[in-house]
């Protein structure tokens, strides 16, 4: 939210100096400053971050113009990811000023480096209308973005959203959450790096989860996955303070229906269309319902076709369609027209046109040209005014206490199947794992721990099969002959659901010695030039 208040000279020269600082064993704050662009005020951000990451916090802005350093009005409170932001306007300009954050932990005070910054009188329209400042820079003369991952982020490496907005993008959508643990754990990451970084430098921000459907045909079980899969994303956007008013809406990434993949990596099983269907119904209805704002749907024109049913309810969610190889620099060009007759989907329109939102018109951007490390970067157009556009990030969602991710949450095991038998035969498990309330739990994952007593001298290789969220099978392969005991374990490793586990025994007998197989040499593979034809904007 905009603080009205006056700041004593702030700026951008962004002239960021280091200088030692004042730190508590365990923990380090961060400080960024950026002028931000505005139609009305000169407007500079501070953001930052306290690792590790505890909310709740008071985070000062300290200045120092007189050679002293002076505490000002400005503060504010960590979120759940440790992030902090503030956004004032300056009253003073052309004189270059320090600023420093402060942070009180557990009794000891931790100073952020010193940044130095010289706020500039920008010739922009004095207005009231933000509209003015969300040009249509983009091709087609429409507004234009960009949409990050850990990909745009090679060794690490920051974005410079500022080169962004000066090339003329307008709005980045971030991956803020993931199916899968691991992934969801590095989009948590880069989400804390990018978040406040590209508002400070101008850019809407919105947000995306890459979606893996579940491995169960029965409506209830449908149902339940969709509904644990919306809950993760509501504890991470209640862990970054709920949405802004310069956020656009969360969106689901829905292009992979593929619920079961064989060792070698091919799919071996494929969600039905109604299943599908079911599932996006859930997840979007949950997060339309809980934040007060409609979310997005991101896919590609042949999944909405041949992978899900015509629905009413998906059609008023706005429609983030990806098609390449088309040039978005005529105005008149549009994604989603089949060569002859029509995709048929919930988004095809009276003259078998895509009603979509948001074009991603290519996956291979040049990166470096709008500041991203690396070499390609999907860009997007949106379709429609900036009145249009602004209305995506309309309505605030501020957390309650309850919508924070739990820590520790007690957990419960089930062990619902078990089967051993020869040692050319898989040992499994089929596990369920409950919160406290007997919903199934959101992230994490089991395995087997054998007793030491009983502790195979060659260690079998344990792979866990998602069926939904909070059910798994454990396979497990190359378990000598002889009688184990030990127990199955679940662990969260972000620590949102605490441990549990149950005791098991299981007798494996010799079975058949397989022959070795000669060993192959793998087939090196023609390489691809995935950007072929693509546009290189």
């Amino acid at each position: 939210m905009r603080v009205r208040a006056a700041v004593t000279a702030i700026a951008l020269t962004l002239l960021l100096v280091d200088v030692p600082q004042v730190q508590a064993a365990a923990s380090s704050l961060t400080l960024s400053l950026r002028q931000t662009p505005s139609a009305t005020d000169s407007v500079v951000t501070f953001y930052g971050t306290i690792k590790p990451a505890r909310s709740g916090l008071s985070v000062k802005i300290q200045g120092n113009t007189s050679g002293a350093w002076k505490t000002t009005r400005f503060m504010t409170k960590t979120t759940k990811a440790g992030t902090w932001k503030i956004v004032a306007v300056a009253t003073s300009f052309d004189i270059p000023v320090k600023y420093r954050a402060q942070v009180n932990v557990s009794g000891k005070i931790i100073n952020s480096p010193i940044r130095t910054i010289t706020m500039k009188k920008l010739p922009q329209i004095s207005s009231t209308d933000p509209s003015l400042v969300v040009e249509s820079l983009g091709p087609g003369g429409r507004i234009h973005g960009a949409d990050v991952s850990r990909w745009q982020h090679p060794n690490d490496k920051a974005i410079d959203f500022s080169v962004a907005y000066a090339s003329g993008l307008r709005f980045v959508m971030i991956k803020a959450s993931d199916t899968r643990d691991e992934a969801d754990a590095l989009a948590l990451k880069y989400l804390i790096m990018d978040h406040a970084a590209a508002q400070a430098a101008g850019l809407y921000t919105g947000f995306y989860h890459y979606a893996i459907l579940p491995d169960v045909s029965d409506s209830a079980g449908i149902i339940r996955d969709a509904t644990a899969q919306a809950q993760k994303v509501l504890w991470r956007l209640a862990a970054i303070g709920g949405y802004t008013e310069r956020d656009l809406s969360y969106a689901l990434d829905l292009e992979n229906k593929c619920v079961r993949v064989s060792s070698s990596g091919a799919c071996q099983k494929y969600a039905t269309r109604a299943a599908v269907t079911l599932w996006a119904e859930t997840f979007l209805g949950i997060l339309k319902e809980k934040t007060g704002r409609t979310p997005i749907i991101y896919s590609y024109s042949n999944f909405l076709e041949s992978s899900m049913n015509k629905s009413a309810a998906l059609s008023q969610y706005p429609l983030w369609l990806a098609q390449y190889a088309i040039d978005p620099f005529n105005p008149i060009n549009q994604p989603g027209i089949k060569a002859g007759g029509c995709f048929v989907h919930s988004w095809t329109g009276a003259n078998c046109d895509s009603q979509w939102t948001i074009w991603q018109y290519t996956s291979c951007g040049i990166a470096p040209k709008y500041g991203v490390p690396g070499t390609r970067l999907d860009l997007n157009i949106f379709r429609g005014s900036a009145s249009d556009f602004l209305n995506l990030s309309k309505g605030s969602w501020a957390p309650a206490l309850v919508d924070l991710m739990p820590n520790n949450e007690p957990t419960q095991m089930v062990i619902n199947a078990q089967s051993a038998s020869t040692t050319n035969k898989l040992v499994t498990f089929k596990t369920t794992v409950t919160r406290p309330d007997s919903t199934p739990v959101v992230t994490g994952a089991v395995k087997l721990v054998f007793d030491a007593a009983t502790m195979p001298q060659t260690k079998p290789i344990q792979t866990v099969l998602r069926a939904t969220s909070g059910e798994w099978t454990l396979a497990i392969k190359g378990v000598p002959a002889g009688t184990y005991s030990g127990n199955i374990v679940y662990t969260d490793v972000s620590q949102t659901h605490a441990q549990s586990s149950q005791a098991v025994t299981f007798t494996v007998v010799q079975g058949p010695i397989p022959t070795p197989e000669p060993t192959k040499k793998p087939t090196k593979k023609p390489s691809v030039n995935g950007c072929t034809n693509q546009i290189k904007n």
